[in-house]
């Protein structure tokens, strides 16, 4: 395990399991990054880790302003926080990984499965939902913290007992449950405040269709802050996605069951690196450094629910099996390519190659002779609308 906080905008982290090298290939496990509850730290999932860390990496984050993250990094929204999850995950150099989240953290995730696709390859929402009760309430909270700062969070630390934990629960008396409580008293007044601000604003109801990696919602019968009717609406509105209910257990899963957690999340991320996920991940891989990551980015950002199929379609069949085969090169695959879309009179897809065959290596001479032959083969017409939307291209790429 290793502790790190590389930066004043980089999430504290913590750091479990085997670091996969880069020639592991697409048959490695994705890391797995666990996200916290508001008033938690990285501790919440220290007894699961153990069991999900043997074969993975596995990152555990803390939220602004609790634990060792940075008090300057208060978010305004669902977003800011999905970024800076996005900018961990960056920096750690992790393009694609598992996601599993208790409360806020469970949020964050099911906002980053729906704007970010292509980096969410399965997602576990805990203790969650998609909008945390009556807005007004978080809202007064925050204010109640910002006017009151230590003295406001003390008093809320010795309530969390009941916020978390169902009655005569007997992890209420536990060293656990006391150790939580002193470091939810220890968060910074107005990084807390504005971890508010964010639920009070939070309704992801309209986002959950858009969700397209395989989901695990585990919700706690017992859960006083979101009953299970939270967990009921999250699998319902998430077309992908498998309700566990856990009996006896409330608010915080990973501390109060966590052998049946890590279990639970151990099936779940292990299902989902199947073929097509691995086809999928490498297929991101070729697409991006094919098409450049301006272009996927766009792509990826325009996915709706009903081109999602299809997204996911183009990576893993045309770029996770045909464009990584061994068999010929990215040269000559693009030549292939133009060659086909001059026949067919594919002109913007045509434009989309012209590009990737420039950073496949082609020069602007090699481009000229595939139009040109495909002239014979394609007609004349054909190669004459294809010299244009070339011509155009290469133009636009000389000025920049």
């Amino acid at each position: 395990m290793s502790d790190s906080l590389t930066g004043a905008r980089v999430l504290h982290h913590v750091l479990d399991g085997p670091a996969v090298p880069a020639s592991a290939g697409a048959d490695a496990p994705v890391p797995l990054l666990l996200g916290p509850s508001i008033g938690t730290t990285t501790a919440l999932w220290a007894q699961v880790v153990p069991a999900l860390a043997r074969d993975r990496r596995v990152v555990r984050w803390d939220l602004p302003g609790h634990g060792r993250s940075s008090r300057d990094l208060i978010p305004a929204s669902i977003a800011d926080l999905g970024q800076l999850v996005v900018e961990l995950a960056d920096s750690l150099g992790i393009e694609r990984f598992d996601y599993a989240g208790d409360s806020l953290g469970g949020a964050v995730g099911t906002w980053l499965a729906a704007h970010h696709p292509d980096r969410v390859h399965a997602l576990a929402v805990l203790c969650s939902s998609a909008h945390f009760g009556d807005p007004a309430n978080w809202r007064a909270r925050a204010e109640r913290v910002r006017a009151g700062r230590r003295d406001a969070m003390a008093e809320l630390a010795d309530s969390a007992r009941d916020r978390w934990f169902p009655a005569d629960a007997p992890i209420r008396g536990s060293e656990i449950a006391r150790d939580l409580i002193a470091a939810h008293a220890e968060v910074d007044p107005l990084a807390y405040a504005g971890c508010c601000d964010v639920i009070a604003g939070l309704d992801l109801t309209g986002e959950l269709s858009r969700i397209a990696a395989p989901t695990l919602v585990i919700g706690g019968r017992l859960d006083p802050a979101t009953p299970p009717a939270h967990a009921r609406e999250l699998a319902d509105g998430i077309k992908n996605s498998t309700l566990l209910e856990l009996a006896g257990v409330g608010h915080l899963a990973p501390v109060e069951a966590p052998e049946r957690v890590a279990a639970a999340l151990a099936e779940h991320v292990t299902a989902t690196t199947s073929d097509d996920a691995r086809r999928h991940a490498a297929g991101m891989k070729v697409r991006r450094a094919v098409l450049g990551d301006a272009h996927v980015d766009r792509a990826v950002a325009n996915t709706t629910a009903f081109t999602a199929p299809f997204q996911d379609l183009i990576t893993r069949y045309a770029w996770g099996e045909i464009w990584t085969r061994p068999g010929l090169d990215r040269r000559t695959r693009s030549c292939i390519t133009l060659t086909a879309l001059v026949a067919h009179g594919h002109l913007d897809e045509l434009a989309m190659h012209v590009r990737a065959a420039r950073n496949n290596g082609l020069t602007p001479d090699e481009i000229g002779e595939v139009l040109l032959q495909s002239a014979v083969y394609c007609g004349v017409p054909a190669a004459n609308s294809a010299f244009a939307v070339a011509r155009r291209v290469l133009e636009a790429q000389d000025e920049q």
